[in-house]
């Protein structure tokens, strides 16, 4: 019950303030009261939170919400199964879906070769692909990781940054080595990557190649062109898998040139094997407050792109 209720009653207070049914709690007993639907939701929840217990696998005040967040959205959802799919482990620290659109995702790049996964920043489309490359690996099935993003700049200069060549595309790289160093000891890190089983360059360095035995993961593709979307994906090899993932809100290429990433989706789509998964604000795990922004950014665009369209048509 304590791990049910949570510390000092959390995860009741949560309850409370978002089921519509009254939970009321007498020692090992909980009793809910109010609307047949409400009820019904309330019981769902509870029963969801109790599984995910008794797999040993604790609450957190976040797993309380997305629970009630699915259930509300779907009772044919069964919560448990999303939030204890382990993905990778390490350092005491498991990588999970936290969300039903990223359990959709992450099941999508296991049963297809070619995945896209498209939505705002925080909905763990880079991390989770970047997790099942290392699965990926470690299980053998694969012989080398191959990480990749555009050198396109988001608004800022850097091409005269001093240093070499190595020193300026560092930064456009380095959320890639991060996630790689949650994901593996970080002594391993550079060994990896020295022995060539690790690459993380920028795209421009895929021309030529044909990418055999890789799990292949191209990072802000809302930065390729149609061009270089083209030759990245024909680079695919035998025993390969590509993940793309990207935000085509969020487009920093020069002169407003059409992204590869907004346009593949017309091309490929119904094509066997390939998978275009989309995640939303709904689906971000960062900060509670990052969520609502990107919400507040998408109401922002929609009400302008109305008011755009209003003006256009009295002229």
């Amino acid at each position: 019950m304590v791990n049910l209720l949570g510390p000092r009653d959390e995860f009741l207070r949560l309850l409370e303030g978002r089921l519509d049914a009254d939970v009321m709690v007498r020692g090992n007993r909980i009793t809910l009261t109010g609307p047949a639907d409400a009820v019904e939701l309330a019981w769902r929840v509870l029963t969801e939170m109790i599984t995910i217990i008794r797999t040993g696998q604790g609450l957190t005040g976040e797993a309380v919400e997305r629970i009630v967040a699915m259930e509300s959205d779907d009772p044919r959802v069964h919560p448990s199964a999303v939030l204890t799919q382990n993905i990778l482990s390490n350092r005491g620290r498991t990588i999970r879906p936290k969300t039903l659109n990223q359990k959709r995702y992450v099941d999508a790049i296991d049963t297809h070769t070619l995945t896209f996964g498209v939505g705002p920043a925080g909905t763990g489309k880079t991390y989770l692909a970047m997790a099942k490359a290392v699965q990926a690996l470690q299980s053998k099935q694969v012989n080398r990781l191959i990480l990749t993003r555009p050198a396109i700049e988001a608004g800022e200069r850097l091409g005269f940054l001093p240093g070499t060549l190595s020193d300026k595309i560092d930064p456009y790289l380095r959320p890639l080595h991060d996630a790689l160093h949650d994901m593996l000891d970080p002594d391993r890190v550079p060994k990896l990557i020295t022995s060539g089983v690790i690459e993380v360059a920028p795209l421009a360095y895929m021309r030529g190649r044909t990418l055999n035995d890789a799990f292949i993961v191209l990072d802000e593709a809302q930065n390729t062109s149609p061009e270089q979307m083209k030759m990245f994906l024909t680079r695919l090899g035998f025993n390969s898998r590509i993940v793309v993932t990207g935000d085509t809100t969020q487009v920093d290429l020069p002169g407003g040139a059409p992204s590869g990433l907004r346009q593949v989706e017309g091309i490929l789509d119904g094509i066997e094997d390939i998978a275009f998964c989309r995640l939303t604000s709904h689906d971000v795990v960062r900060h509670r407050l990052v969520g609502r922004i990107v919400a507040a950014y998408d109401r922002y665009d929609t009400t302008h792109a109305r008011r755009s369209g209003r003006r256009q048509e009295q002229q």
